[in-house]
């Protein structure tokens, strides 16, 4: 049994969780709060294994009580949202201050999100691996500064950005996947081979994603847009509620961007993007498939695997939540399980070595 405690200013809403949320015999929702401060009593009182935590509230607002949280009494966080600009841009702040999730509200207060997905979240985030984050450590002013950096870094990326490539490198994440994917990323150098991004997030989100990313990596980061080609230097993000694949026109690498139906839950789709890369870019392309639930990814990176891909799975000791990585694990889709800190040198080493066997000389 789950014990959840919902956090949330909105009587109709903790009303209309509970209600959800009673209907899966496996959680129990031992509690409610209408603020942060009535929520620390309850968390010492009940014990909960998961909290739901809306961002906006009053007396103290969530990201705060999310820091004091992390770093005192750190439990798994599943942030509720509404997808206004400023919401979104908190929420993705919640996920690197340590929430496992965020889920989008619904726009009407009447209703709530989708209760079978949210009853699996839940359960993924119960099973989460938390960490104690040391507070104020988190700073967009440090942030802004680190990135300033890479200005120089940038300026030599920009010279590929107009040549084509023959390599690919893509990525799929989900359920702690925004802090992972920037500690890859990080150590991506600005020639990097063109690389495309998964990570299950809403519509908004993903370009303030992208964004950050920017302003923090060696490579350009960008949302993409329908058409964009996959070019050196250059990592493209599938939009949040868009489906994105890999095409290929004579020597050169283009994205598609399309709705279509929803693929384990998701659009964006690990599996439709990967299916896609094994598809046009087969040996030429490197698979790398991250912390998540579910099974999303599985399949398609054994379709990698199959047409000649390099498949990179993450390891269960570093992964958030061991969902997706398992599933491909099971079924023989990765070539390499690795350690988060070993992922971005293996994926690089791998495209190299591609590229010897294939001039014969030496990279």
């Amino acid at each position: 049994m789950i014990k959840v405690l919902i956090i949330d200013d909105s009587a109709i809403v903790r009303k209309l969780l509970s209600e959800e949320l009673s209907k899966y015999p496996d959680i129990n929702v031992v509690g409610s709060a209408v603020d942060p401060y009535v929520a620390r009593d309850k968390i010492l009182q009940f014990e909960p294994d998961v909290l739901t935590l809306d961002i906006e509230m009053p007396r103290m607002d969530g990201l705060t009580f999310l820091e004091h949280l992390m770093s005192q009494y750190p439990l798994p966080v599943v942030v509720l949202s509404s997808l206004t600009p400023r919401n979104s841009e908190m929420a993705l702040k919640a996920l690197r201050l340590g929430a496992v999730e965020v889920i989008p509200k619904p726009s009407s207060r009447f209703s709530v999100p989708d209760g079978r997905y949210l009853a699996e979240v839940i359960r993924a985030a119960s099973r989460a691996r938390v960490r104690r984050i040391e507070k104020s450590t988190f700073s967009e002013e440090q942030a802004e500064a680190a990135a300033g950096t890479w200005v120089s870094a940038q300026t030599v990326a920009a010279a590929p950005l107009l040549t084509t490539t023959h390599r690919v490198i893509a990525i799929g994440a989900s359920t702690g996947g925004t802090t992972t994917i920037e500690e890859i990323l990080g150590k991506f150098p600005p020639t990097a081979p063109g690389t495309l991004v998964v990570q299950h997030m809403p519509p908004n989100f993903t370009r303030l994603f992208a964004d950050r990313l920017n302003q923090m990596c060696a490579v350009r980061v960008k949302e993409a847009a329908d058409g964009d080609f996959v070019v050196p230097g250059t990592v493209l993000v599938a939009p949040g509620g868009m489906h994105m694949v890999l095409d290929r026109s004579g020597a050169q690498y283009h994205v598609h961007l399309k709705e279509g139906p929803r693929v384990h839950f998701q659009r964006p789709s690990v599996d439709v993007l990967f299916l896609s890369v094994a598809k046009s870019a087969g040996r030429n392309a490197v698979g790398v498939l991250l912390t998540g639930m579910g099974a999303d990814g599985a399949r398609g990176l054994l379709a990698m695997k199959e047409a000649g891909a390099h498949t990179i799975a993450q390891n269960e000791a570093t992964c958030v939540v061991y969902g997706m990585p398992r599933e491909a694990v099971r079924l023989g889709a990765a070539r390499e399980v690795l350690p988060l800190g070993e992922i971005a040198g293996a994926a690089l080493k791998a495209v190299a070595q591609t590229e010897k066997a294939e001039t014969g000389t030496n990279v």
